[in-house]
Order: C-alpha cells, then structure tokens, then sequence
C-alpha cells in the first residue's frame, strides 16, 4: 500500500489537471451515498464534528475504485493551536477490497474543494471576472486563488480574515507565488469590489451581507456543512441564482436550511451544478451578469 503524506499528496494533485480530473469524473459519475455525520461530545465540552464519506467508481473491464474519506473537524481547536480539519483518506480496489493507498486527507481535502470552486466558477462566474475576494485564512482559503487562477485571469486577489494579521500574512505569502494580493481593511468594501467572492470559513453566524454583494457577482460559499453553520445571511439569498453539487445540501446545509424554512428560498428553484453541459453553463453566465449568484457546495466526494 502506497502512504503519501501532505507533500506527496499536494505534488500529486496540480490544479490544472486536479480541475480537468474533476471535471470529466463529475460528467462521468461515481456512486456517492449520503455522508455520515456524527457528533462527538468531548468531556470539557465543546463538540468535534466527523464526517464519514465514501464513493466508488467502475472502469472498464470491471476494475474499480473505492475510497473512504474521513475528516474531524474541531473549531475548538483554535485556542489550542491547532489547525481545525484533520482528515485521512483510504483507497481501496472495488472489487476485492485490497487496500491500495493511504493519502493526506487534509491536503487532499483543501486541494479537491479548491478545485471544485474553481471548476464551478469557470461555468458560472462571469467570463470577464478577475478580482477575487477570498474570506477566511485557513488551509482550503490559502488554496483558492492558486485553483482560480487556472479559470480565471485574476488581476486582484483580496483577503480578509478576523484577525487582520493572518490575512496580511496570507496576501504576503500569494505575493509570492506571483498573485496581485492585498489584505482587505473593512469586509463590506471588499465584498461590494469583488467579482467572485468565496468563503472558507467555520463560521455559525452569517459573515457576508447580502447588501453588500453587486449585481452579477459570484459568491461561493464553502463552509456551513451542518445545520448550525453559516456564512451569508438571508439578503444574500434574495433575487439570486443558487446553485449546489448535491441535494444533500437542502438538508445539511445552515445557509440554507433558514432561507428554505423562512420563505426566502424555494428548494426548487435551486438548481445543480455539474449536471449540465459546458455550453449551457457559458449560456447562463451571459444570463446572470445583472443579477449574483450564490454557489453553496456541500462537497460531493469524487475523491475515488
């Protein structure tokens, strides 16, 4: 069995092929049950959140893959210096259940939602967008504009965080690696600049306001994967193009179990991302440039 670490596993997944990958597995598909998801009380109190997510894939010839991906999520892990995502990821051979490879699942995780975002955003972003917002500073946040810029031509690439340290220091850190970074001041303004607008964050009260987004921006929101997250309030909501990977979304989801529960949000005028043809996403681009659109990804894993 092959064991790659966090820096075998990132050297293994460039995003330029990691968004092709994704893209042709989304239009091929893969079986995909519900993910399950339990709560575990620690004894200080607090809570640590652990997904279970498993999905095969068949090839021709009857081969086939089957991976399992776990990952423990920990807020209270932030007053203990810790980063707040653990995750390991095991591959197996569909058909006689050999286990073929143990990966990284916190790299493997941050890199395939980053790529996800950016696949998404090249079918619904404007075609003419290229300022990024980026809202949080965490592992999957430090990612997004390396995945963007493989669909996008981003002319500015704008992070905010709570502790404005940890953004002036991520915008060093893109600086770097060639991308036009800056560290936001207030939210509100960086929100109201921003073409694309994405949130990576585990925040349980809404942080975008829905007043603050423009016409025709793309607001992409990673986080909010159980009923008591969330990062955008209802006036985000309102007026806006909502699209998810996976109805399991409608049931998990905190963004957007209170829009569906107050009336804001109808779950059949939600539609799915992915299920559709490239054309038809560049079609409805053009469409939506007057109005925004709201991305709300629970994360299919298409990890096998």
């Amino acid at each position: 069995m092959h064991i790659l670490d966090a820096a075998a596993t990132a050297r293994a997944l460039p995003f330029g092929p990691l968004i092709a990958a994704l893209r042709a597995r989304f239009a091929a598909g893969c079986t995909v049950p519900p993910r399950h998801v339990h709560e575990i009380a620690g004894q200080q109190g607090g809570a640590m959140t652990s997904l279970l997510m498993p999905a095969w894939a068949f090839a021709g010839g009857g081969s086939g893959r089957y991976g399992v991906k776990i990952i423990n999520v920990a807020p209270g892990n932030r007053t203990r210096g810790l980063p707040g995502l653990h995750g390991s990821y095991l591959l197996h051979d569909a058909v006689t259940g050999v286990p073929l490879a143990l990966l990284d699942g916190d790299e493997l995780t941050a890199r395939r939602t980053a790529a996800a975002s950016a696949l998404a955003a090249s079918w619904l972003a404007r075609a003419d967008a290229d300022h990024l917002l980026v809202v949080g500073a965490g592992r999957v946040a430090a990612l997004l504009p390396l995945a963007y810029r493989e669909v996008r031509d981003l002319r500015r690439v704008t992070v905010w965080a709570r502790r404005h340290e940890a953004a002036e220091a991520l915008a060093e850190a893109w600086r770097g690696r060639g991308l036009p970074a800056q560290a936001a001041g207030t939210l509100d303004a960086a929100v109201a600049a921003a073409d694309i607008v994405s949130c990576a964050t585990l925040a349980t009260e809404p942080v975008v306001q829905g007043r603050w987004l423009q016409p025709g921006s793309h607001l992409d929101l990673i986080g909010s994967f159980t009923p008591q997250m969330r990062e955008a309030d209802d006036d985000a909501f309102r007026g806006a193009a909502v699209w998810v990977d996976t109805d399991e979304a409608l049931r998990k989801s905190g963004d957007l179990l209170g829009p569906l529960q107050r009336g804001v949000l109808r779950a059949d005028a939600v539609h799915r991302i992915f299920l559709r043809s490239s054309a038809v996403y560049s079609h409805l681009s053009e469409m939506y440039k007057a109005i925004k659109q709201i991305q709300k990804r629970l994360g299919m894993d298409t990890d096998s």
